[in-house]
């Protein structure tokens, strides 16, 4: 089991993997070229994988469905394919989207490091999204509380004027 010290430690040294990892222009437009002009599913693997590590949104929804159309077209490296979404999805902050791959993935490949450490990371970022909208609707609640309050004092105060 693991706590929630070692989710933040997976989730930070993953957000620094991944930013390190960010694929440049030249490097997307010869895999995009090579795909066009010879297509074939490690080509287009290729190209889609890397995109899963752009910082773009567009080219990370466009990396999905590449990937998600070649798992469903039986390519036989599915498992990355799974992980190339599951991190698209993730840099996407689609959390829960991305803990839901990396689970697929480790059903059917258990020791899957990778996997796992993404896994940790999305756990920990829908965990910290969830405490965030907690202290929000506290805060929006002492807030209502508060106005709630004033429009009474105040509604006292010109009863007790008349």
């Amino acid at each position: 089991m693991h706590t929630k010290q070692s989710q933040k430690v997976a989730r930070r040294d993953l957000d620094e993997k991944l930013r390190l990892s960010t694929p440049d222009r030249e490097l997307l437009e010869n895999l995009a070229v090579a795909c066009a002009s010879d297509p074939s599913p490690d080509k287009t693997f290729q190209y889609a994988f890397a995109l899963s590590k752009s910082r773009q949104e567009s080219e990370l929804r466009y990396a999905v469905t590449i990937l998600d159309s070649l798992v469903k077209e039986g390519y036989e490296h599915q498992i990355d394919c799974m992980y190339g979404s599951a991190t698209a999805l993730y840099l996407l902050g689609e959390f829960k989207e991305a803990r839901s791959r990396c689970e697929a993935i480790l059903r059917s490949k258990p020791d899957s490091r990778t996997a796992a450490e993404l896994h940790l990371a999305s756990i920990d970022a829908i965990e910290e999204e969830e405490e965030r909208r907690a202290k929000q609707i506290a805060i929006g609640g002492s807030a209502a509380v508060a106005v709630l309050g004033a429009a009474v004092a105040i509604g006292g105060m010109l009863l007790k004027k008349r």
